[in-house]
């Protein structure tokens, strides 16, 4: 459907409903915003022929409408334009809903613009009453079936529209304990087990149920049921875990869903129906296999619930070869025309296959970057796609620690070898056992680390599945509810793990065939990349790329991952705009860096290079020297300290440049504040301890953050940057006459006002032209300041004049900008976000609407007075993919980040620069 078109629709408001069937769609992939993605994806489907059962899609539009008047449906919807669709539905099939001889029967699902797996609600069998049952069991010859998908649909409709489901997800399910306590009775273990008459008396049991916990009567009529299932769609669009899931990944409110009504096909009509999840591609690994699950005699919901452990799609290859080849055929087909990845949901009915849904699979960071760059290699996307493909932060998979392969070993031999379950999401974590999200909650609050074990997870799990560093499930397969949030969150995930027996009444844990029994808050170990679960706590070791990059203890040729990352980041680095410098205060870190792909260091915090040793004895006798004489003794003692220190940073960054930011801390975060410390102080260095104790409280300030700090410390006690100043020419020379060209880049922090960059350089250029002359060897060097106070930002045409480059301290400058302490606002700041007060942790992504306009004003101030002014930014906001594309924006030079987040900022720049 052409663009224009698609804007009419978007805006008018007068069509809510499009229709699709097998060849022929009133939208198509596009459409996203409107359709969502499972309604434009099952047009495009359509569209292209494959069999896909006909339906309609009700839009996004009227999901905004819903909300936008106090939950009330736009006029005619329920009048007019879903009966017309309703019709054309019963035209094209030869059935009608609601008729006591040949029902129409539906599903109804949601489906908004961004794939949000099991967050909103999906109903099926709708249409079925005490009638229809009736002459569903006649015209499939089965009653069993039309009885068992009769207790299916009020199940659903129960749990989603009459709302009748456990508070708490520590509580059993209403309906699941029916139909346990009737298995139980009965001496069944499988669903499939059940009888006709059995099937009969649960489906009574669960409308009792219904009617004596929510007070509300199962509707009989077809129509009141479609039109409940519709509203509970929409209404699902906002309930408490798809707001978790929403915020947790950036999808905005004001988007809505849609909801899916499609005409039911039945994969649980006996041996030869059935139905799966399949990926085109394996979601874990990224591995060019077709990778699913499947189960027969099984409706959908049984997939990705847990609730039966699915075969393997490999296992459908030997039992039925027809369909696998044409779901295989379908596969390529997919990827073809996607280009993509793409998750797909199918149905066997008596032998025919239907395709229900397909999207863009979710997938792990590992499947993510190696799918992108086996789709370039393979000719289906180019480079520049590949790495709009990868979203940054996914990086960090591949960083991320494994289990030492000689604890683990020793741990199996030793019996610490539980079980083994799918291997769902790469990686390795150690934590407390939690079954249930509360107590994950409870245990990240303590500081520890937290794994959640479920029978198998809901979407009520979300938010515990967020806090937990690992994710095990005791039923479920690979395309479960926990394999698929695991994969999108990028958590350690084992799945379907069978010998797991949890008893969440009891709060413990025992192993089939084991003796083993361990509690809630008992540690436990699971790897995501085996499946394999172990007792205890297991410590883990580097990532195969950080053993090549920086231990240095694996070959590039031996290590396939290693491979893939190097392409990535070459890749990143051939289009990227923004340089990439590190923040770094040892020469070990920028080694890390450099290995990394580190350009220089755009922050070498000196404060940090005083602790320890003789070096914070001398710093404090600098602290409390009685006069400058004193204060020049003990700084003597520092210099040779924080020469070797410029000396190892410079060297290690080769040509690289390297800003060095002058003391910036207040003085009395170097001194001891117990009474213990003191006096032992005291007596070191001869001193009343009543002396140091007036010192010390001497320097106490209300609000150090704005107290004597910075460029302030430097104008009242001037021997203090001139010693740093005389360390980082001298390290600078020294390295000039071994043949090396430094140009160190010396930044003045806390600057305000133009005139106290003036006093600050007067002394770096003083003792700059003094050492150089002793040393007979001449450097360049840069002098700079940090942007962190709102003032510096708003005058920084003048301060430029003064200046050589910027760097923005976006650390503080967030801080002063918005008047929030970064240490304390953790008390309100979720709860903020909560509120839509901040969409993000200021602290953590750029307040760009704010801080970012101050930032941008100071750049363009800084530069119209001086063209060739250099601008970056070095708070930790650095490594931040967001905030990297806004630098790009205004084309800073470069941003400077942790060395473990270089990767991601390189990708975050190239993607910045492709999008731009």
């Amino acid at each position: 459907m052409p663009t224009s078109k698609l804007n009419i629709q978007a805006t008018s408001g007068k069509q809510y409903i499009y229709n699709f069937s097998e060849g022929v769609a009133e939208g198509d992939a596009t459409m996203k915003n409107l359709l969502g993605g499972k309604g434009a994806n099952l047009a495009e489907m359509a569209n292209i022929g494959l069999p896909v059962p006909p339906g309609f899609t009700i839009s996004t539009e009227v999901c905004t409408y819903y909300y936008d008047h106090n939950k009330t449906f736009p006029s005619g919807l329920f009048e007019h334009d879903i009966p017309d669709a309703l019709a054309k539905l019963e035209t094209a099939l030869g059935k009608r809903f609601g008729d006591s001889a040949n029902p129409l029967l539906l599903s109804v699902r949601s489906g908004a613009r961004a794939s949000m797996p099991g967050m909103m609600d999906t109903i099926l069998n709708l249409g079925l009453n005490d009638t229809t049952v009736d002459a569903l069991a006649e015209q499939s010859g089965n009653p069993r079936f039309a009885w068992d998908c009769y207790r299916r649909f009020v199940q659903m409709y129960g749990d989603v529209v009459l709302e009748l489901r456990p508070a708490d997800s520590r509580q059993p399910d209403p309906f699941e304990k029916i139909l346990d306590e009737h298995k139980k009775a009965l001496g069944v273990t499988l669903d499939t087990e059940l009888e006709t008459e059995d099937l009969k008396k649960i489906v009574m049991a669960y409308k009792e149920a219904i009617k004596t916990e929510t007070g509300k009567e199962f509707p009989e009529d077809p129509r009141q049921q479609l039109q409940g299932a519709i509203g509970a769609v929409f209404g699902s669009w906002n309930n408490e875990r798809a707001i978790v899931y929403r915020k947790l990944n950036h999808i905005p409110g004001y988007w809505g869903t849609a909801c899916n009504v499609q005409a039911m096909v039945f994969g649980n009509m006996g041996p030869t129906s059935g139905t799966g999840v399949a990926f085109t591609r394996d979601a874990a690994t990224g591995e060019n296999i077709f990778y699913g699950e499947y189960l027969m005699n099984a409706q959908g919901e049984d997939v990705v619930a847990g609730t039966r452990t699915p075969l393997t799609i490999s296992q459908l290859e030997e039992e039925n070869p027809g369909i696998y080849r044409q779901l295989d055929g379908i596969r390529s087909r997919l990827e073809q025309h996607y280009r993509d990845m793409m998750d797909i949901e199918f149905t066997i009915e008596n032998g025919k296959l239907f395709m229900l849904q397909c999207r863009v699979g979710k997938r792990t960071g590992l499947a993510a970057i190696r799918i992108a760059y086996d789709m370039c290699m393979e000719g289906l996307i180019d480079e520049k796609e590949a790495l709009l493909r990868i979203e940054p932060q996914q990086l960090n998979q591949l960083l991320r620690p494994v289990f030492d392969q000689h604890e683990k070993q020793s741990a199996i031999d030793s019996g610490r070898l539980l079980a083994t379950g799918l291997n769902a999401g790469p990686g390795a974590a150690t934590g407390r056992i939690c079954f249930s999200a509360q107590k994950a909650e409870e245990v990240r609050k303590k500081g520890d680390t937290a794994i959640l074990v479920r029978i198998e997870t809901s979407p009520e799990d979300i938010k515990g599945m967020s806090l937990a560093e690992g994710i095990l499930t005791e039923r479920g397969g690979m395309t479960s509810h926990a394999a698929l949030v695991a994969r999108q969150m990028g958590k350690v995930c084992v799945a379907g793990c069978g010998a797991l027996d949890i008893d969440y009444s009891r709060g413990e844990l025992r192993i089939e065939g084991k003796n083993t029994l361990l509690k809630e808050g008992d540690y436990i170990s699971i790897d995501g990349t085996t499946g394999e679960v172990l007792q205890g706590e297991i410590s883990t070791r580097n990532s195969e790329v950080i053993e090549v990059l920086a231990d240095k203890t694996l070959k590039p040729e031996e290590a396939p991952t290693w491979n893939i990352f190097d392409h990535i980041m070459r890749w990143s680095d051939k289009y990227r705009k923004l340089k990439i410098r590190t923040n770094a205060d040892q020469p070990d870190q920028a080694d890390l860096a450099v290995s990394f792909g580190a350009e220089g260091i755009g922050l070498c915090r000196t404060e940090h290079m005083f602790f320890g040793g003789e070096r914070i004895d001398a710093m404090r006798e600098m602290i409390l020297a009685d006069d400058i004489e004193g204060r020049k003794k003990a700084l003597d003692k520092l210099l040779p300290y924080q020469r070797d220190d410029f000396y190892g940073l410079f060297r290690a960054m080769g040509s690289r440049p390297v800003t060095i930011r002058l003391l910036d801390p207040p003085l009395h975060e170097f001194l001891p504040h117990g009474d213990k410390e003191i006096e032992a102080l005291a007596a070191k260095f001869g001193k009343p301890y009543h002396d140091v104790r007036n010192r010390i409280d001497n320097l106490h300030e209300f609000n150090p953050m704005l107290g004597l700090r910075g460029c302030r410390l430097g104008i009242l006690h001037p021997e203090i940057p001139a010693m740093q100043v005389r360390a980082i020419i001298e390290a600078a020379c020294r390295l000039k006459k071994e043949g090396h060209d430094i140009i160190p880049e010396i930044m003045v922090p806390l600057v305000g006002t133009v005139r106290e960059l003036e006093i600050t350089s007067e002394i770096i250029h003083r003792v700059a032209r003094r050492v150089m002359a002793e040393q007979e060897s001449g450097v360049t060097y840069l002098v700079g300041t940090m942007i962190e106070v709102p003032r510096a930002a708003m005058t920084s045409g003048d301060i430029a004049k003064a200046a050589d480059f910027f760097s923005y301290g976006t650390n503080d400058l967030t801080q002063m900008g918005l008047g929030m302490s970064r240490d304390d606002s953790g008390q309100f700041l979720p709860s903020y976000q909560n509120y839509d007060i901040y969409q993000h942790n200021p602290f953590e992504s750029l307040d760009q609407d704010g801080i970012g306009r101050l930032i941008q004003l100071s750049a363009k101030e800084g530069r119209t007075v001086k063209p060739e002014l250099k601008l970056g930014i070095c708070g930790e906001h650095g490594g931040d993919p967001d905030t990297i594309a806004f630098c790009h924006s205004l084309s800073l030079n470069y941003v400077s980040c942790s060395p473990f987040r270089i990767p991601i900022a390189r990708l975050a720049a190239a993607r910045a620069a492709l999008m731009a």
